[in-house]
């Protein structure tokens, strides 16, 4: 069974009673039938069985359309809630997906910034390191012409060496050229032609020993002796050349022969004086010069910095002792009995000033207390105690501790000192008997004490 919609085009549509079903219908139409219809009798009709069906049909009704209702309001229900959970799920997506894009953004540029740290931290190292490898070179090829210009310059010294040998063993010949002519005609004689040997035997025995010279030189040994022995014949060699010249010759003969004699080994002992003072490391007039220079700035700073050290020592002298002079001042000021008390100590004990130990001494002996305390110290100390607990526990400064300002009965005997009672007058002013009753065991304390300040007074 179907029902009918509770509203039709926004209005509420009446419920209509059935209560003949036959009312309902379309009135058939009659033939026209010329016979008169026969009287039939009128049908009973059941009045309260029509009124309990329509009531049953309503309510059937007022069910469905309920149970429709709530059907609708369910499914309306459900759709809302479906759409709201959709949006949210919606919304919740687009949130997440924002999220989302700003952890992936963040997470690229993190990784973008990591990735250009690392590039910038590789080219920092492939630039400190092209650095490092261009120094190498650099310092590789410095030293390679370091060692190319000493290397040269070796050659030039060796080169110059060289020459200066072969021009110094040349001259030498050339000199005993010149000297042996004359020399030979000074041992010349007809009958002792063999006498001749002896100038080249002379000559000889200088080239043999200057040679020796130059070994001793070269195994770093001693040479003095060999040079000596050199000169020596060069000498001898000389005078020959010089007492034959001026007799058999002229004097220009005798004294270039026997210059010839001196310069030949000269000339070769100074070639062996410069290799035995390389050898030696022997400085030249320049460096001597340059090192003396140096030295000498040297030891002008030295003594410079040594004036500076007494000077600065002399000023912390005289600090320490303005210092002590003013500590002494401002304690004979300050502690004139004190002070007074310590010189004597110091004159006892035989120093000549007050040393530490001996103010300790003399404060405790005047004050009773080490330095840094003395009654004044304590008291103040104590006050400010009582100040401090007095702000900790919230009571006033002036009754902390304070025996004689505390409150007291005025029944209660002050002692020998009379108790003067006099409050002032404003409302609510005590009266006698105003104050509450003691206890038995107060008020047997109270007569004893009584008793005990009568009999005092009275003593």
């Amino acid at each position: 069974m179907t029902t009918s919609p509770p509203q039709v085009n926004g209005h509420r549509r009446r419920i209509p009673v059935i209560e003949d079903w036959q009312s309902l219908l379309a009135p058939a139409e009659e033939p026209a039938v010329a016979t008169t219809p026969e009287p039939q009798p009128e049908p009973a009709v059941d009045l309260v069985a029509e009124a309990k069906a329509d009531a049953i049909r309503t309510k059937a009704y007022a069910d469905a359309e309920e149970q429709r209702a709530r059907a609708e309001a369910e499914a309306e229900a459900v759709r809302i809630k479906a759409e709201g959970d959709a949006k949210a799920a919606e919304i919740k997506a687009v949130e997440e997906a924002r999220k989302l894009k700003i952890a992936n953004d963040k997470a690229q540029a993190r990784a973008i910034e990591e990735q250009a740290a690392r590039d910038a931290r590789i080219a920092e190292s492939e630039r400190k390191r092209a650095a490092a490898e261009r120094g190498q070179q650099d310092d590789e090829r410095a030293h390679r012409e370091q060692q190319q210009n000493e290397a040269a310059a070796e050659a030039d010294v060796a080169k110059a060496a060289n020459t200066w040998r072969f021009y110094a063993v040349m001259f030498y010949a050339v000199c005993a050229v010149v000297a042996l002519p004359v020399q030979i005609a000074a041992f010349w004689d007809p009958d002792a032609w063999w006498l001749v040997i002896a100038p080249l035997m002379l000559e000889g025995a200088a080239l043999v020993v200057t040679k020796g010279a130059a070994a001793a030189v070269a195994a770093n040994r001693p040479h003095w002796h060999y040079r000596t022995v050199a000169w020596v014949f060069a000498f001898i060699a000389a005078g020959i050349n010089l007492v034959h010249g001026l007799d058999a010759f002229d004097p220009a003969t005798a004294f270039g022969t026997a210059f010839a004699s001196l310069a030949g080994p000269g000339v070769w002992d100074l070639h062996e004086h410069g290799r035995i003072r390389r050898r030696d490391g022997v400085l030249t007039r320049r460096e001597r010069r340059a090192a003396n220079k140096t030295a000498k700035r040297a030891a002008e700073e030295k003594a410079a910095a040594k004036l500076f050290e007494a000077e600065q020592q002399a000023h912390l002298e005289n600090a320490v002792r303005d210092t002590a002079d003013k500590l002494d001042a401002d304690r004979k000021q300050m502690f004139p009995r004190v002070h007074a008390h310590a010189l004597k100590l110091a004159a006892d004990l035989g120093e000549t000033a007050i040393t530490p130990a001996i103010w300790k001494q003399a404060k405790l002996d005047v004050d009773g207390a080490p330095p840094g305390e003395s009654d004044e110290i304590l008291r103040m100390r104590n006050r400010a105690a009582e100040k401090v607990e007095a702000a900790r526990l919230n009571k006033p400064v002036s009754t902390v501790g304070d025996k004689a300002l505390s409150q007291r009965a005025s029944q209660i005997p002050a002692g020998k000192t009379p108790r003067v009672y006099n409050p002032p007058a404003r409302p609510g002013r005590r009266r006698p008997g105003d104050t509450p009753k003691y206890v038995q065991a107060a008020r047997k304390q109270a007569s004893i004490a009584a008793k005990n300040a009568s009999t005092e007074e009275q003593k």
